[in-house]
């Protein structure tokens, strides 16, 4: 396996800001609006603020414990990037216990801010850092470990983007990655992108055409990421989390929206399509919501939480219809 050798050219591109796709095969479709309900029970992953979960993968499940590659948003060397846990539903209050994996094969990452699994493979994934740094992972066999198979960029990355999401969807034997720019208040919204992924024989990452659309969502209202991660369920609905941060110590809150969908034709071709009033299936109050997981076969979503100095947590919702 061989690392992509444009990594300097990687970095370039990031801090210029690359050139934004046109948005075709994007439309607009309505939802009907529900009751919000409102989440309690929560398992806690840490207690510090080197502890958040701003991302995660379900990797396997056996009735109501799930097996959770997380991702953390940590900055400094030495400090935990990627980490396994035993995740079992229902059982608040209690503290999981969290199993770090060494990074190899490159420079640990600044800012990991999800991961998410490629579908068909049991041991390889995705984790994408806020500045749009693609890192395609694969758990070494003693499972103590990722090794980086190929570093890449995010195609079309607008000025002033800030990635908090990122998702593949598997249909017909293809492969379509779904991503977003966080978005910040009043004055920008999330921009949600979406285009076609395969690997080469080198695992390094090749995105076919880009689209894009502008999301706002419809809660929480004060100081919101627009969007801090989406999932797509097996139907192909688009869920997005949303959240409110008014510093590390909070006050904190959250939702999940059913914000569209997302489709894969047998040719390849992805359409993205946004609701013009997404509906709110569930509110978070206290946590901020950073990562989704929609688990196949399930309506249930798994759900962690990057609360700042408070830590992390996990908790699961139905709400992958």
């Amino acid at each position: 396996m061989r690392m992509r050798k444009t990594v300097l050219t990687t970095l370039a591109v990031l801090c210029a800001g690359g050139t934004v796709a046109a948005g075709a095969g994007v439309t607009v479709a309505r939802t009907s609006g529900a009751p919000a309900l409102t989440a309690t029970g929560w398992t806690q992953v840490g207690h510090d603020v080197k502890s958040g979960v701003s991302g995660l993968s379900v990797t396997s499940r056996t009735d109501s414990t799930y097996r959770v590659l997380i991702a953390l948003d940590n900055k400094r060397p030495g400090e935990n990037r990627v980490a396994q846990l035993d995740y079992r539903a229902g059982e608040s209050g209690r503290t999981t216990t969290v199993r770090p994996l060494e990074w190899r094969g490159g420079a640990e990452p600044i800012d990991v801010e999800a991961i998410e699994s490629v579908p068909g493979t049991t041991d390889e994934y995705v984790a994408v850092s806020s500045r749009g740094l693609v890192h395609h992972l694969e758990v070494t066999e003693d499972g103590k470990a990722v090794q980086v198979r190929d570093l890449s960029p995010l195609p079309a990355i607008g000025q002033g983007d800030d990635f908090e999401s990122f998702t593949l969807v598997s249909r017909h034997h293809k492969l379509a990655a779904v991503w977003a720019d966080r978005g910040e208040g009043d004055g920008r919204p999330a921009t949600l992108y979406a285009a076609p992924l395969s690997f080469n024989q080198y695992g390094e990452s090749v995105f076919g055409r880009v689209t894009k659309a502008p999301y706002r969502a419809p809660y929480p209202t004060r100081d919101v990421r627009h969007a801090s991660d989406l999932s797509v369920t097996d139907s192909g609905r688009l869920l997005i989390a949303s959240a409110s941060d008014e510093g590390d110590d909070g006050p904190f809150d959250s939702a999940v929206s059913d914000a569209g969908s997302v489709s894969l034709d047998r040719s390849g071709r992805v359409r993205l399509t946004l609701s013009r009033s997404p509906e709110i299936l569930r509110k978070f109050k206290g946590h901020k919501v950073e990562a989704v997981d929609c688990v196949s076969g399930s309506d249930t979503a798994v759900l962690g939480t990057d609360d700042e100095n408070a830590g992390g947590a996990l908790t699961t919702a139905r709400i992958c219809h």
